[in-house]
């Protein structure tokens, strides 16, 4: 699905990434972690788009992403791509629902009414019906955070990127989050995802660890040995 080859990324006289090459098939769910500073940020928004890189290239479905003109490259991301991050980027002046189908309404994919009745749709299964009318303050983080994968979800895209999307909750709020990425991950959802916590890591496919804007090392999980504690093992390996 995507193919990530040789691509580095460098602010002012900083290597933040050095030729770092893997491939995301569909449906895959990929963690990426590593240590402040090591580039795993980085390596998202330079999958995603949202980062120029500086060599290499990014293939998205036989489309060389880092080849496309800026207005070219953010429809592409409107309606390939959902992001959410650690900090919902939700405009202030709208409610939760209005919020949420912004994208949609933008995209012009499908007609409003369609937009709309997903809206709800999406809603209703992340168990947030009823905060609709609701401002951005007047929810929970947990509640706030799952209105956001509604809104990534809203164009249909083809791959969820999270960066960091449970750093602020409490732990009810992040199962209840990684409950839902992992059944849609198990309807054939391709995610990649950033984060530091071992307990969301452990329910992905593959996890990538990155040092010095580099794989240092990569863990296939899905041969059973996907388990927190397991990994957390790995991790302490890694470190050395």
């Amino acid at each position: 699905m995507i193919n990530i080859e040789g691509i580095s990324k460098s602010f002012k006289d900083t290597k933040v990434l050095n030729d770092v090459s893997f491939e995301i098939e569909k449906g895959d769910f990929t963690a990426v972690m590593g240590a402040s500073g090591s580039g795993k940020s980085t390596l998202l928004y330079s999958v995603s788009g949202m980062d120029n890189i500086s060599a290499g290239q990014v293939i998205f479905e036989g489309v060389n992403i880092s080849e496309l003109r800026e207005r070219e490259l953010s429809r592409f991301r409107l309606t390939k791509m959902g992001f959410v991050f650690q900090n919902a980027q939700m405009l202030k002046n709208l409610s939760i629902y209005d919020n949420i189908i912004l994208p949609g309404l933008v995209a012009k994919k499908e007609l409003p009414e369609k937009i709309r009745k997903r809206a709800s749709e999406l809603m209703g299964r992340m168990e947030i019906s009823g905060i609709e009318n609701r401002d951005i303050k007047e929810v929970s983080g947990g509640q706030l955070q799952r209105a956001s994968i509604c809104r990534a979800m809203i164009n249909k895209p083809d791959i969820l990127f999270l960066d960091e999307p449970t750093g602020a909750l409490n732990s009810e709020a992040t199962e209840q989050v990684l409950e839902i990425l992992e059944e849609l991950n198990n309807e054939g959802m391709t995610i990649m995802i950033v984060t530091h916590d071992p307990r969301v890591a452990a329910k992905a496919k593959k996890v990538l660890y990155i040092r010095d804007g580099q794989i240092a090392a990569s863990k296939d999980l899905r041969n059973g040995s996907g388990s927190e504690f397991e990994l957390g093992n790995w991790l302490k390996e890694v470190h050395l």
